[in-house]
């Protein structure tokens, strides 16, 4: 299993076809699928720790985490809440954010990565002013030209920001990872969900180098910025302050909203999630999901598609 983001890292950086020398044309700017938020299901918590929903029928109660999209790795947070919640529960249900990359599909995988890595240094495409803030940028990482080797922005892209993020010590895994230690410990069932990399593959072959370049450009700006914000919203996650929660950087998880297919794998990801918590709910008794803030709280997005169904949802400033 492979983590979204170094899967479709991988995917990328292996079945993005090569961009042309020239400036790409002017694209629209990137549209986050879930820049808008249910106001009211924007609560502070009233409990120590991070803030949790819940989710409930005649007999049964899903409480419902929130995590960040991207966090320091090992970060501290009050857990007497959730060990609390976890005696007893059903099941641990982890973000349906995993995918995976079928085996057999490894060595076309390697030759067309081999393919791609013949087009570079990327730089060398980029305008004196861009090219000179990269350099800094990438010489500040560790990394020298010959580690971005593509021709296609986005690919260049998707690499600056796995180096940002290994060199700021962020990730997309925690805290579900300690989560998922800690219900094993208690023999809790665990659930987690992985997609298939296959059917996205010629959407990403099919995404305009324009689109590369915004992207590319976003998370250039975002490097140069540092990990300040992440850290902040980090912070106030862990004491259930969920507006400062949301002011997390999101500029990876909406250039893969824009690769084609995006958002069909973002319907899908909550449709499922929106699902599983259904599911868990027919169970007497109480579960545990873990679901990340803006998916969570978007319109149209996991709590509204279930109140839609006529579960009830309370927010973390209700009894």
């Amino acid at each position: 299993m492979l983590n979204r983001l170094a899967a479709l890292s991988l995917a990328v950086l292996a079945c993005a076809l090569p961009a042309s020398a020239q400036a790409p044309p002017p694209a629209a700017p990137i549209d986050d699928p879930d820049a808008t938020l249910v106001e009211e299901l924007v609560v502070r918590g009233r409990l120590p720790g991070p803030a949790w929903w819940r989710v409930s029928d005649a007999d049964t109660t899903v409480y419902v985490l929130g995590v960040p999209s991207l966090a320091p790795k090992r970060m501290e947070w009050d857990r007497a809440i959730f060990e609390r919640r976890l005696e007893g529960a059903n099941v641990v249900i982890l973000p349906f954010v995993n995918v995976r990359a079928k085996p057999v599909g490894s060595i076309g995988t390697a030759i067309n990565l081999m393919r791609l890595r013949s087009g570079g240094p990327f730089e060398a495409r980029l305008d004196a002013g861009t090219r000179a803030r990269f350099v800094a940028v990438r010489t500040r990482l560790g990394q020298d030209a010959k580690h971005y080797g593509t021709s296609n922005p986005l690919a260049a892209g998707v690499q600056l920001a796995i180096d940002y993020r290994d060199k700021s010590q962020l990730t997309n895994m925690d805290p579900a990872k300690l989560v998922r230690l800690l219900a094993q410990r208690k023999r809790v069932k665990v659930v987690e969900k992985s997609y298939d990399l296959g059917p996205q593959l010629g959407g990403i072959l099919r995404t305009p180098a324009s689109t590369g370049r915004i992207c590319f450009d976003e998370v250039l700006a975002q490097a140069e910025a540092g990990p300040g914000a992440t850290l902040a919203a980090a912070r106030a996650w862990a004491v259930g302050d969920v507006e400062g929660a949301l002011q997390n950087e999101r500029t990876y998880e909406r250039c893969l909203a824009v690769i084609s297919g995006g958002r069909t794998y973002d319907e899908r990801t909550k449709a499922d999630t929106a699902g599983a918590i259904a599911g868990a709910l027919k169970q007497p008794g109480h579960a545990i999901v873990l679901v990340p803030l803006r998916p969570l709280l978007a319109q149209n997005g996991v709590l509204e598609r279930l109140r839609a169904q006529g579960f009830t949802v309370k927010t973390p400033g209700e009894d």
